[in-house]
């Protein structure tokens, strides 16, 4: 028997108006609005990221032809492949989580289909699983085979710059960047959400359920330093302007 569990929040529930909506989350204690109005549930030792869905939710806009982008995957087969695209606003030192998928049971061939549109310069962060072999690939280690579907693939797995790798340092990286308002995500992307209000600790560890999308972001956040701009969209910018480019980078 087979089952199936479906999320909706109270903002699903469009018999009520926005007004009415705000009126019964209000009436709700502070401490029970997140799990009587988004359906979060108080989870094993606590959620991961304790922060509220609206200090982070951002309406899509058009990104800027100069902010640095990157890719990051999260590889997998009966629980999910992931796949984010971060944008960051250098200025700000603002990272947006702009776009989103999540699938089971594809190659990297049919995952490609869906994320190379996305564009080819995108520079893709890995995890260091990565470097393992696959039967389907015929011993090919897993981030060369999306490379040979035309990814552009980063030459290193996802590291912090001294080289390491922990889990609990990358996601208080994310945490600490929405805590002091730094990380947004385009409050179209319902998969991503769907993971943050479930993702927790249980006695102290972090549960590896439903977590594709947040182990993808955290690669990404891990190797912003990688990350490049539309070299197509930054050259037509230059052009319209007229901007000097004495060295010839972007012709």
């Amino acid at each position: 028997m087979s089952r199936h569990v479906t999320f909706m929040t109270i903002d699903d529930a469009e018999h009520y108006s926005p007004e009415e909506r705000e009126a019964i989350i209000a009436a709700y204690p502070a401490h029970e609005r997140e799990a009587r109005a988004k359906g979060i549930p108080v989870l094993g030792s606590g959620r991961i990221f304790p922060v509220a869905e609206e200090d982070i939710k951002v309406p899509p806009f058009r990104l800027p032809p100069f902010w640095p982008r990157i890719g990051a995957l999260d590889f997998g087969w009966d629980h999910p492949s992931a796949a984010v695209e971060l944008a960051w606003d250098t200025e700000a030192d603002i990272v947006y989580v702009v776009k989103c998928h999540r699938a089971s049971q594809q190659t990297p061939a049919m995952q490609a289909i869906a994320l190379k549109p996305w564009g080819s310069w995108l520079p893709w962060a890995w995890p260091h699983d990565g470097h393992n072999a696959t039967l389907a690939g015929a011993g090919i280690a897993l981030a060369k085979q999306y490379g040979d579907q035309g990814m552009n693939m980063l030459g290193s797995h996802a590291q912090f710059a001294d080289g390491s790798n922990s889990v609990e340092a990358g996601l208080m990286d994310m945490l600490d960047r929405m805590q002091t308002g730094r990380f947004k995500v385009f409050d179209t992307l319902n998969d991503w959400f769907e993971e943050f209000r479930l993702y927790h600790r249980k006695d102290g560890l972090v549960v590896k359920l439903r977590d594709d999308l947040m182990s993808a972001t955290r690669y990404g956040v891990m190797m912003l330093r990688h990350s490049i701009v539309d070299p197509a969209a930054f050259k037509a910018v230059r052009q319209v302007s007229k901007q000097s480019d004495p060295l010839g980078a972007f012709r």
